[in-house]
């Protein structure tokens, strides 16, 4: 199982080409940035972790300039989103961001994608919460068609594109790999039919992990992947993930100045060396 790290990238702690940098040396293998486009004054959605809402929530860096600017400051690191709120975004310039965010790292790029929960948030862009599932499923297959069809098109009831060019196509094939948000049953039968990984939260069981491969193999997808986003250091949940066969394993890294940042990166570094 490898190591990663999963934050909140904001104009308040760590540059986002220092941190890669910082991650790449201590032996780290990903990096997945959280997004929110804005936070509405008004909000009625609970905040899912209960009480008041994060102050980085407010603040995030858009997540594919702060992995860009990480990608040049590393060569190995994995890129990815977690998650990337596809319902709130313009399909086509996302598959652009994506492909270009691919195509500068020499194709280190994870696209997790998810429906998100602020539903304030979403109607801001132009989104009625209640079909955001099926306008993702549909976003999510129009995604493919673009990356891997020079001519793409796709008429579905959410998303209608005639034939249109777009590049740069991503460098890896057929496309960068997308990982599923969410634990819900919706969520696991969009990651059966779209998904090449799913991206559970930390506090997650490990046996559900275990349930969902099983699942998993009996839908004939034997082949996805699994990412814990923000799991603990405790020894016992890490190991309970790796016999559950999840391949990647990213702790929660708080949002903090450079000089901060780096100390608790070395603390998480002894965590993940003591259990490779």
């Amino acid at each position: 199982m490898k190591f990663g790290i999963s934050t909140f990238v904001t104009d308040e702690g760590i540059r986002p080409d220092v941190l890669g940098a910082a991650l790449e040396e201590r032996g780290f293998d990903s990096l997945f940035l959280a997004e929110h486009s804005h936070i509405p004054v008004r909000r009625e959605s609970p905040y899912p972790g209960g009480g008041d809402l994060p102050r980085v929530y407010y603040r995030t860096l858009d997540p594919f300039v702060a992995l860009a600017a990480a990608a040049t400051a590393t060569s190995e690191l994995l890129l990815g989103t977690g998650i990337a709120l596809l319902i709130q975004r313009d399909l086509i310039h996302t598959a652009k961001e994506v492909a270009s965010l691919d195509l500068i790292s020499d194709g280190r790029a994870l696209f997790g994608v998810g429906v998100g929960w602020n539903r304030e948030e979403m109607r801001n862009h132009g989104t009625d919460p209640k079909t955001r599932g099926a306008l993702i499923d549909e976003q999510l297959a129009a995604l493919k068609e673009i990356w891997t069809k020079d001519e793409a098109e796709f008429h579905g009831e959410h998303v209608d594109l005639d034939p249109i060019f777009s590049w740069p196509k991503p460098v890896q094939k057929p496309h960068v790999p997308i990982y599923i948000g969410g634990e819900s049953e919706a969520a696991l039968n969009r990651l059966a039919k779209y998904g090449d990984g799913w991206l559970l939260r930390g506090h997650t069981k490990y046996q559900e992990a275990q349930r969902v491969r099983q699942w998993l193999a009996e839908q004939g997808r034997e082949d996805v992947q699994f990412a814990v986003f923000g799991g603990p250091t405790t020894p016992k949940v890490i190991d309970g993930f790796r016999e559950a066969g999840v391949e990647r394993y990213t702790f929660l890294l708080d949002t903090l100045p450079e000089a901060e940042t780096l100390k608790a990166l070395d603390e998480l570094a002894k965590v993940a060396a003591a259990h490779r």
